[in-house]
């Protein structure tokens, strides 16, 4: 990549949270500038340290967040932003994605992002959740407005079930990730 692609990366509350450190790393080592936006779920998982540490940036935690200057840090984001990676995704989230709510600063950034952005969103969820129809719809409401998703996969999940949820693996993430933004 010749020049700095900058990466948003939205972690929502899920077990598989803690995932997202080793990607933001993953991403970080690629010379991507990688600016975390966690949701107050995601920070019942996993706290902004090791974010911050990873990605040499302040991690966004609340919509009010705000840095020196004028403007908003989530319009900043949004504006700057080559892709917008969340992972992982929770149904939740896809759910606010889908009808256009904006109500934290992850899903602002969304609704604000700019139009050239790419937007990926790798889901982590319970096997029912993933597969129950209101979600199915929500993705595919995204997919029609050219969102693409990455996983889940099947296999053990954190609440005792075998099915399809888990995250997908995270080299295989950063690597669409990279990808989409060439």
């Amino acid at each position: 990549m010749s020049k700095t692609k900058n990466i948003v990366l939205g972690v929502t509350g899920s077990i598989a949270a803690h995932k997202a450190a080793d990607l933001a790393s993953a991403l970080a080592k690629q010379k991507c500038n990688v600016c975390v936006v966690m949701t107050a779920d995601a920070q019942r998982f996993i706290t902004p340290l090791p974010f911050k540490t990873l990605s040499r940036n302040p991690v966004i935690t609340d919509l009010y967040d705000e840095e020196e200057g004028w403007k908003p840090t989530h319009i900043r984001l949004a504006d700057e932003a080559d892709l917008l990676l969340i992972a992982p995704a929770t149904a939740n989230l896809i759910a606010k994605l889908a009808l256009g709510l904006a109500n934290d600063a992850l899903s602002c950034i969304a609704l604000a992002l700019n139009p050239k952005a790419k937007v990926l969103i790798a889901p982590a969820m319970n096997g029912k959740m993933w597969q129950h129809a209101a979600t199915q719809e929500n993705v595919a409401r995204l997919k029609k407005r050219g969102v693409e998703f990455i996983g889940p996969e099947a296999g053990m999940l954190s609440c005792g079930y075998e099915g399809l949820g888990r995250l997908w693996p995270v080299e295989k993430i950063a690597a669409r990730a990279l990808k989409l933004m060439r």
